[in-house]
């Protein structure tokens, strides 16, 4: 009830009397009166004029779901949302949720997360109402040796996102950090469940320092709002990147392995450099050449062997 009230008073830039949307919504004028206090509780501004009726003046800059989908426009990804002030993980209840069969583009969306993660098991600070959080729900009819693509595809959708928003432009270190001014700016976290030769479900972690001040982020971390000098608005960012990654993966799915890789290509800031990378206690160290079509970075060591790497902690060196 509180989102059609929403509706009404959003597409009218005047005062809308309690009798009209009482009567529009069959409710009576108590009823309209607890929600709209409901709505004010949640950060709503809304003015009460007698005799005028109501006008929205502003909302907040809350995830949602009603702001979140409202204009979205996407045929699947956002269609369904978990929304959470607070959460332990976003992965760990997407998670869930897909193994009881939720359906492909479900998100979980949380204001803030107290045990949020990251690749090899880092912590992901997330204060609240600061940054962008969410895991989201994909079922790709691919073989598991083809899900790192799903990270790269992932964040070619977040610089896209990020540079039509506003007008930053992002670049990423192999193979999921986003980067601003050579600073984290947003990191992403993919967890697939399936069998040997079939994928049942990938969930894509994704987490994004938007107007996050200085001093809560690490030395050499960054947010949107450091960079750009003003807020950003995390509703609209949230929606494009619903949106990019939503029209990346139709792409991927039609066009095959070398679309991501060749929009990948054009974000990255890996390529060409040399690089230390650590995996599986193994240290590997050479330039890195490529991306093979699975998504795994070609390093060449200083004998002249191409070593591919699927997994691993990249440092540059320069």
């Amino acid at each position: 009830m509180q989102e059609k009230i929403l509706d009404l008073l959003k597409k009218s830039p005047e005062y809308v009397s309690g009798e009209e949307i009482s009567s529009h919504l069959k409710i009576s004028r108590q009823a309209l009166w607890k929600h709209i206090h409901a709505l004010i509780d949640a950060g709503y501004d809304i003015a009460a004029v007698p005799h005028l009726g109501y006008r929205l003046v502003s909302s907040p800059d809350r995830l949602f779901p009603s702001e979140v989908t409202r204009r979205l426009n996407t045929r699947f990804v956002g269609k369904k949302i978990h929304y959470f002030d607070t959460v332990s993980s976003t992965m760990d209840d997407a998670l869930r949720l897909a193994l009881s069969g939720s359906p492909e583009g479900t998100a979980v969306i949380a204001e803030s997360q107290t045990k949020g993660r990251g690749r090899l098991g880092r912590d992901w600070y997330s204060p609240k109402y600061k940054g962008v959080y969410f895991s989201l729900i994909l079922r790709p009819l691919i073989p598991p040796n083809q899900a790192p693509l799903l990270t790269l595809m992932s964040a070619v959708s977040l610089c896209e996102a990020i540079k039509e928003n506003t007008g930053l432009a992002c670049q990423i270190k192999w193979p999921n950090d986003i980067l601003l001014h050579n600073k984290k700016v947003g990191g992403i976290l993919t967890e697939l469940n399936g069998e040997t030769d079939v994928s049942r479900f990938m969930v894509i972690g994704i987490g994004i320092n938007v107007n996050n001040d200085k001093r809560s982020m690490l030395p050499q971390s960054t947010s949107l709002k450091e960079i750009k000098k003003q807020d950003i608005s995390r509703v609209e960012l949230l929606q494009e990147i619903f949106r990019r990654l939503e029209s990346n993966y139709l792409a991927f799915q039609k066009k095959g392995s070398a679309y991501i890789t060749g929009e990948w290509r054009e974000w990255n800031i890996t390529l060409g450099r040399r690089v230390k990378v650590t995996c599986h206690k193994e240290h590997i160290e050479g330039e890195a050449v490529d991306i093979d079509a699975d998504g795994g970075l070609l390093v060449r060591n200083d004998p002249g062997l191409i070593r591919k790497v699927l997994a691993g902690d990249v440092t540059h060196c320069r």
